[in-house]
């Protein structure tokens, strides 16, 4: 018993490997063409990759191709051999080797042996196995690129038959023992809930696993649909399959080369069958003969397949038959008597005759049907009194007469389309329970037809697209919730009342000037690129969001209607961008949140009054002279992009940031917003004191104030800065300041100061920061393009120890910055300090008890005049990291010595020949276009131990071959940045 066992486990495991093979002769149809060949030697390439791990098993893949197809489709084999099919002499497990009772019996004997195994050993239920053909065509190349969880037994590890006594016994445990440890610790119904979420491509990997996994994703739960379709299988192997899996309930053969036989096979051996798919061939006539032995049958497909022999009748004629579909099929004339059918179409077939027998039909489709007469058509619709929906689309030939007769016949017809029906107008035709209805690009469709649509009282669904000669609408629909009217020419007037309309797409209509709307149930209305509409009513209760962008046309009268009382109480967003006709707009609003005017050129006023409105836009209102924001709930403002504003009043509770930069002719702003923190006015050059003391006394929480180019304020202005305690940033830039006396008494806490191109500031103006100790706070000082001398600049940078940033760019007079102390300093301090020698007097401003300078950041970029830098220890410059001395094109002597310096540019200062650099610190230096050697570039970088950025483009005299003595000289460097080619 246990040799029989173990020798069917040897067959099992020599067919689970010959699927290796069988998947390179099952293609999609059309695969002997070049896929098919580029397929084929795909898969043979990877099976021959694969024979280091199959030696074992001593078959090769040809052999192993044809026994798994002579396993997969059923061996007629017994347990002690037999004449195979198709002539293959195989001795395989006809179950599988699942372990469950097969539904041939020729395997019973091996079977019920590898059932009782299975069941001592795992204590397992049988299962009733089956299989499907339905795997990728690429399933054979992925199978070798699976990494199995472990070692398979080949058929080598098997015990022969010769083994016999103690020997096979100790064999039989090791493999017991392998088995197990292989197994995974999970039950048959545990396994099995598992599989029912995977694919059939991925049960058949799983099966792959182990031979539990096999058994548990073969199951016949997982098999119940035969999916053949746009599969190249054989009559003999599809017969087989019938055979093996007689349970199986639903079958696709769509696209399967000789589909007559196929399903004739199917009908005569599949008793169970209830869905039937088929197509892309010719069906004979004793196939729809053959069908009423299809009991079972609830479902038929036909797709794209030729019926009969083209000039005969074709019945159809089932009892259970529940819905059938016959599409794109050629065929002279049918016949359909089924008493259960609820649903048929015919959709794109071409017969000119049909003759319907279905008492219980309810949904027919027979568009496209370009040969159906309109007689036809009449006689198959109105053959059916409980029929709800019909689409008669692209059926040219029906008529109003026809249309009238189904309305007479048909008293439950609730969803007609008759989309592309020229001859069709509704003028005659009354069909009160329609729910949808659908009249595309139907040309006798006018405003006439409205009164037939009118009588409709049930209709819920229109769509009127492309009907080029209606122009105007008018409906009351109590149930109307949809309605679709694109690309209608002259349509002009639309005017509809339902209380549950929901739905409204009106596109593309060129002609459209007028519109009104009465729902209680429209929250959006997108009424986008009506370039004619120029009358707009709604009352819609419930409606929040309106798009009306490049309606062109439409004037000011239609703020009224999104204002209070226009019959949109609960609109949030609107949008009106490109609407290009608006001169004035004035909007007063409780509900209102969202307002978009972009694009609006015209609107030379705004007012709104909406004290929640939080989004605003008026990009391109570059016309607008007038605005007033009183009250709105707006956060943040933007109306630097309205160069010809001159009127602001602003009340906004809510307000952090307001920016007027660049509205250059604003003469008068009133600004009421408590919780403002950020104010910039450049460029505001009308801006005058009054309205600044005015702004600050409303406003006291402003944190940043821009000034810059107001060259109108004055001292008053400033002056009124002490009603401002936070304010810590402060720009006056490019005034024509002369005394910053009320600065330095207003604002006490002011941290960064910007005094760019102050022209007319005298070189005392800043005496009061390094001698009278004002602006305590200030850490950050830009008195860049100024004239301020020589002396002043050394002394504020003296005297000024706790600044941080300083910029300095572009100082005509700045000649050098030389902190170091020469002897004649020396010696002028040393008088002042009484009796002390030179030698004390350094070792004392080196000692710990002086301050240092908080400087960190220094620019001093495109001074002409700079000729030296130098900064050494005794500057006490612990925290300077960044140093751009970058276009001081006279500049030829740096000598810096700090120890927490990061960056240093020099780009551009064509005259440098000394460079001294005592910086550890150092990762970033850039050279680029100066005039320096190698030797004095090679000197400076031997104390830089970590830099790692060096930037030596466009200089002459570094040659690109030195790159390698530059890396030897500072062996950190990353970067070298280097753009000249070697001779």
């Amino acid at each position: 018993m246990r040799k029989d066992i173990w020798g069917t486990e040897a067959e099992e495991m020599e067919t689970d490997d010959s699927e290796l093979g069988f998947w390179s002769t099952f293609h999609n149809v059309g695969g002997g063409g070049a896929e098919g060949e580029r397929l084929r030697l795909q898969g043979s390439g990877e099976r021959a990759n694969g024979n280091e791990r199959n030696e074992g098993f001593g078959v090769d893949f040809n052999q192993k191709s044809e026994n798994f197809l002579q396993w997969i489709i059923g061996s007629r084999h017994s347990a002690s051999g037999g004449s195979g099919s198709q002539g293959v002499n195989v001795d395989v497990n006809l179950n599988l080797g699942l372990g469950g009772e097969s539904s041939c019996s020729s395997s019973s004997t091996i079977a019920t042996g590898r059932e009782n195994c299975d069941r001592d050993i795992q204590n397992k239920r049988p299962k009733i196995h089956s299989f499907s053909l339905d795997w990728g065509t690429n399933f054979e190349n992925e199978i070798h690129d699976l990494a199995p969880v472990h070692e398979e037994v080949g058929d080598e590890d098997l015990p022969d038959s010769s083994i016999t006594g103690g020997n096979a016994r100790n064999h039989d445990d090791t493999l017991k023992i392998a088995d197990s440890e292989v197994r995974m610790d999970l039950t048959d119904d545990l396994l099995h809930m598992v599989f029912t979420f995977l694919d059939h491509i991925d049960l058949c990997r799983a099966a792959r696993v182990c031979r539990q996994w096999r058994d548990a994703s073969s199951h016949e739960d997982f098999w119940r649909y035969l999916n053949f379709e746009n599969r190249f299988i054989s009559v003999q192997q599809f017969d087989d399959m019938c055979r093996r899996y007689p349970n199986a309930t639903a079958v696709n053969i769509y696209g399967a080369p000789a589909i007559h036989p196929l399903v004739m096979k199917a009908i005569s051996s599949l008793r169970n069958l209830e869905v039937l798919t088929l197509g892309k061939g010719q069906l004979g006539e004793t196939f729809f003969q053959a069908l009423t032995d299809c009991h079972m049958l609830k479902s038929l497909t036909i797709n794209d397949a030729t019926l009969g022999n083209g000039i005969q009748e074709i019945p159809i004629y089932h009892d259970r038959l529940h819905d059938l579909q016959i599409v794109k099929c050629r065929v002279l004339r049918i016949s359909i008597r089924c008493p259960q059918l609820e649903t048929l179409s015919l959709k794109r077939s071409s017969m000119p005759h049909a003759v319907l027998n279905c008492p219980l039909l309810r949904e027919l489709d027979i568009a496209s049907c370009h040969k159906l007469s309109d007689a036809a058509i009449r006689s198959a619709a109105t053959s059916c009194p409980l029929l709800e929906s019909l689409d008669m689309s692209n059926c040219s030939c029906v008529s109003d007469e026809t249309l009238r007769e189904i309305a007479m016949t048909c008293g439950n017809l609730h969803i007609l389309d008759a989309s592309y029906c020229p001859n069709i107008s509704l003028e005659t035709v009354r069909l009160p329970m329609l729910t949808v209805l659908k009249l595309h690009s139907c040309e006798g469709i006018t405003s006439a037809s409205m009164a037939a649509i009118a009588s409709s009282y049930m209709l819920e669904v229109l769509e009127l697209d492309n009907c080029s000669l209606l122009t105007s609408v008018s409906l009351d629909l109590p149930r109307l919730k949809n309605i679709r009217l694109v690309h209608c020419r002259k349509f002009v007037d639309l005017n509809l009342r339902s209380s549950v309309l929901s739905s409204i797409t009106v596109s593309n209509c060129a002609s459209l000037q007028r519109i009104s709307i009465t729902s209680n149930a429209l929250k959006k209305l997108v009424l986008q690129k009506q370039e004619s509409l120029t009358t707009l009513a709604l009352q819609c209760q419930s409606l929040q969001e309106v798009d009306l962008t490049e309606c062109e046309s439409l004037t000011n009268s239609v703020c009224e209607v999104f204002s209070t009382g226009g019959g949109c109480p609960l609109l949030r967003s609107l949008v009106l961008d490109s609407c290009e006709s608006l001169t004035a707009v004035s909007f007063c609003s409780t509900s209102l949140v969202s307002l978009s005017l972009a694009g609006c050129r015209a609107i030379t006023s705004l007012e709104l009054r909406c004290p929640y409105l939080e989004h605003v836009s008026l990009d391109g209102c570059d016309h607008l002279e007038r605005a007033s924001f009183s009250p709105v709930g707006l956060r943040s403002l933007n109306l630097g992009i309205c160069p010809k504003l001159n009127l602001l009043h602003v009340e906004a509770p809510l307000m952090v940031s307001l920016e007027l930069k660049g509205c250059g002719v604003l003469s008068e702003a009133f600004i009421d917003c408590p919780l403002l923190t950020s104010l910039d006015a450049s460029f505001c050059s009308q801006l005058k004191d009054d309205c600044l003391s005015a702004t600050t006394s409303s406003c006291p929480l402003i944190e940043s104030l821009v000034l810059m180019s107001c060259p109108s304020v004055g001292p008053d202005g400033l002056l009124s800065l002490r009603c401002l305690p936070h304010l810590t940033y402060l720009d006056l830039s490019y005034t024509f300041l002369v005394n910053l006396q009320p600065v330095f008494d207003s604002c006490l806490y002011l941290k960064v100061l910007k005094l760019q191109a102050c022209k007319y500031l005298s070189d005392t103006s800043l005496e009061p920061l390094y001698k009278g100790g004002a602006l305590p706070a200030l850490c950050e000082l830009d008195l860049s393009y100024g004239t301020l001398c020589q002396s002043a600049i050394e002394e504020l940078l003296a005297g000024c120890m706790h600044l941080t940033h300083v910029s300095l760019n572009g100082c005509v007079n700045m000649h050098d910055l030389d902190w170091g102390f020469h002897v004649d300093r020396l010696s002028e301090i040393s008088t002042f300090c009484g009796s002390l020698d030179s030698t004390s007097l350094e070792n004392g401003l080196l000692s710990k008890d002086q301050p240092s300078r908080l400087l960190q950041n220094l620019n001093c970029v495109g001074c002409p005049n700079i000729k030296k830098v130098v900064i050494p220890p005794t500057a006490r410059c612990f925290h300077l990291s960044s140093l751009n001395l970058s276009l001081s094109s006279n500049l030829k002597e740096v000598d810096i010595s700090c120890c927490n310096l990061f960056f240093l540019n020099l780009s551009n200062c064509y005259s440098l020949e000394i460079l001294k650099l005592d910086c550890p610190r150092l990762t970033s230096l850039f050279l680029q276009s100066c005039n320096i050697d190698e030797e004095a570039v090679e000197t400076a970088i031997m104390q830089c131990n970590m830099l790692e950025t060096l930037d030596v483009r466009f200089c002459p005299k570094i040659s690109p071959l030195s790159m390698s003595s530059l890396r030897v000289a500072c062996p950190s460097l990353k970067r070298i940045f280097s753009s000249l080619a070697p001779p």
